[in-house]
């Protein structure tokens, strides 16, 4: 048997420890390459979002690859380490240094270039699904499958360059060992594990920072510095000091520590937390990643559909300049007509005034006369009789969400000289969706006419508009429906005259504004799915392989306390609780940073669906967890089984 026949043996015979890494491995590789085929298909540069695509894709490889690097990096060293007994022996038997660091590097390499080969049948395999998913996800036309020569020398030299030079790299990790400590493997006595009560209560200050800085004042690029500092610093010392703490003052309950096998499993969970560590660390930071990518994207998606739905007018057209405003608004009229839509139309006037709720705050005004007649014409509620000194707010629902600068039963609106103060009604309607803040405050006719005449000199304050209405509608149209193509084609008339200067008139459309939203987060949803799955599956694999290198100790254990008489049922019981906490904690520890962390920035940004879309990204990462647990959970246990006397 020669050198690499020995070193594909032991590969073979290890192949349960690599399996998990190996299929990780792989699946990166895959990611990457797809990701490459979609970059330089030739017929990319021909569509309109072919650009962006190509951009946000190559940023996509990137992350995947320098990713891939720490991730085969950690998971080499685990394995190296985890020999440590079995290279001791080949160092007694008379293996050099060289030889044992010769057969390190080939079954690395023997594993890298199966992964690369696996990953890129099955990207093969796979491709022309994944060109048809972008391009129904990015709406361009259907890429055909070519194939891809340039994606698959890419991928197998950035991942041959990839895993040789980590190969030669973990080299390092047994070069300065003694044969005495490499005999002893992983079977050294675990010390106990000491916590600080300084350092727990210093890991939940960081916390307690991180969450001030997000929720307390104004949300500014240093408070989400420091929220980011503070909150990876205190997750580590969560891990490492918080938690052991919290499980070491449990064990001093002895009416919960002796019940049952609660004595066993606690008293080794505080052991596991603690040389869990730095894996349960960063395990739940990017859970907390990959569930705030997932969040964002449902939130956003949540936020384009609900805006879209909760507006009743199909086309809305601010009229400030009345030059050519005729031609204008019958070129609205053909347009609609031609597109086969059925319409009804209302014109409104209103005011465009400052409020005395924040130095930044303003309103459009509208008068309640004015407010009746329209809501009529689009079946809407009225308003009834405002009295002297009263005014009604109508705000859409998603201004409702977003905005909390008006509070209290009283407004002051800001008159030439004065502030008038006034008592304050408030009811939420679509049909404030009139204005492009979704916000309308009605004011009885006499004092509108007031404020209408103090800005007689300023042309711009005062802005009438006309909204179209389309009937029988039937929920979000498609990308090719009458109302999308047809508010497409308004959009780019009117931009058109707007560049060349022929008109101040500006036009929306609800279609056109929801598809392009859409399309500017599909690449980005697409993306971002992949990457998070890609942490999930390596979360998981984290957790497996630490749990492997560990079977031979508790294995030991298990063993000595079966003389004892635990029976397999006890053992199970236990083990199984151990491997769930490890599995799920950071899995709640993720949910709660997303909370925290996701509502701030969408409230900043103006999207105001949280808890919804967090918990549907939860969700879905636990599900996936559940079905990670219960392989490793099986596997874990029927090895430990075999130690059981």
């Amino acid at each position: 048997m020669n050198f690499p026949q020995f070193a594909f043996n032991n590969v073979k015979r290890n192949a349960s420890a690599y399996m998990a890494y190996l299929f990780s491995s792989a699946f990166m590789v895959m990611i990457f390459f797809s990701y490459s085929a979609f970059i330089y298909h030739p017929q990319l540069k021909e569509t309109l979002m072919g650009a962006m695509a190509r951009s946000g894709m190559s940023i996509a490889t990137y992350i995947v690859y320098v990713f891939a690097f720490f991730f085969v990096l950690y998971s080499i060293g685990v394995f190296i380490k985890s020999r440590n007994r079995e290279f001791g022996i080949l160092t007694i038997l008379g293996a050099e240094a060289k030889q044992i660091n010769g057969l390190i590097f080939l079954e690395n390499m023997m594993i890298g270039t199966l992964s690369i080969v696996i990953g890129i049948v099955f990207g093969l395999l796979l491709s022309k699904l994944f060109l048809l998913i972008c391009s129904k996800v990015m709406d361009i036309d259907e890429l055909p499958f070519y194939w891809p020569g340039k994606a698959m020398l890419l991928t197998i030299l950035c991942f041959g360059v990839l895993f040789f030079t980590i190969s030669l790299f973990t080299l390092l990790f047994i070069n300065k060992r003694k044969v005495l400590e490499l005999l002893k493997g992983s079977s050294k006595p675990k010390q106990e594990p000491k916590t600080s009560a300084r350092l727990a209560l210093f890991g939940t200050v960081l916390l307690a920072i991180g969450f001030a800085s997000l929720h307390v004042g104004t949300l500014n690029p240093v408070s989400l510095m420091v929220a980011a500092f503070t909150g990876i610093a205190g997750t580590y010392f969560f891990y490492s000091q918080l938690s052991v703490w919290m499980i070491k003052r449990l064990q001093r309950s002895h009416q919960l520590t002796w019940k049952g096998i609660n004595l066993l499993w606690m008293s080794e969970m505080s052991y596991k937390i603690k040389d869990n560590t730095r894996i349960l660390f960063l395990v739940t930071v990017m859970t907390s990643l990959a569930c705030m990518s997932v969040g964002f994207v449902l939130a956003s998606k949540q936020t384009t559909e609900a805006a879209y739905k909760n507006n009743p007018f199909a086309i809305s057209y601010t009229m400030n300049d009345s030059n050519h405003l005729n031609d204008e608004l019958k070129e609205i009229d053909e347009q609609l007509k031609e597109a086969g839509l059925t319409f009804k139309q209302a014109t409104i006037e209103t005011i465009y005034n400052k409020i005395s709720a924040s130095e930044k705050s303003y309103l459009q005004l509208v008068s309640l006369q004015q407010y009746n007649q329209f809501a009529l014409e689009m079946d809407a509620a009225p308003v009834t009789k405002l009295s002297d000194g009263e005014a009604m707010l109508v705000q859409s629902p998603e201004a409702e969400k977003k905005n909390a600068d008006i509070q209290g039963t009283t407004i002051g609106i800001q008159r030439v000289n004065s502030v008038q103060t006034i008592a304050l009604k408030q009811r939420t309607d679509a049909i404030a969706n009139l204005t492009w803040a979704g916000r309308v405050l009605i004011l009885p006719d006499q004092d509108y006419e007031a404020i209408k005449e103090e800005k007689s000199n300023n042309k711009n304050a005062v802005l009438p508009s006309i909204h179209y209405k389309t009937i029988n509608e039937k929920g979000i149209p498609g990308q090719n429906d009458p109302e999308t193509k047809v508010g497409e084609t308004l959009t780019a008339w009117n931009k058109s005259l707007m560049d060349q200067g022929k008109t101040s008139n500006y036009l929306t459309a609800r279609g056109e504004t929801y598809f392009s939203k859409k399309n500017a987060m599909a690449l980005f949803s697409f993306i971002g799915l992949f990457i998070a799955l890609i942490f999930s599956i390596s979360s998981a694999s984290f957790l497996y392989f630490k749990l492997h290198t560990e079977l031979v100790v508790d294995g030991i254990m298990y063993r000595s306390l079966s003389k004892m008489g635990l029976s397999s049922k006890e053992m199970n019981k236990s083990a199984t609780r151990q491997i769930a906490l490890l599995f799920f904690i950071p899995i709640i520890v993720a949910a709660i940073q997303s909370l925290v962390v996701l509502g701030p920035i969408l409230n900043y940004i103006s999207i105001p669906y949280v808890r919804g879309p967090v918990f549907l990204a939860t969700t879905a990462f636990l599900a996936l967890q559940i079905i990670y647990f219960l392989i490793v959970r099986a596997r874990y246990i029927q090895a430990v089984n075999h130690n059981m006397v």
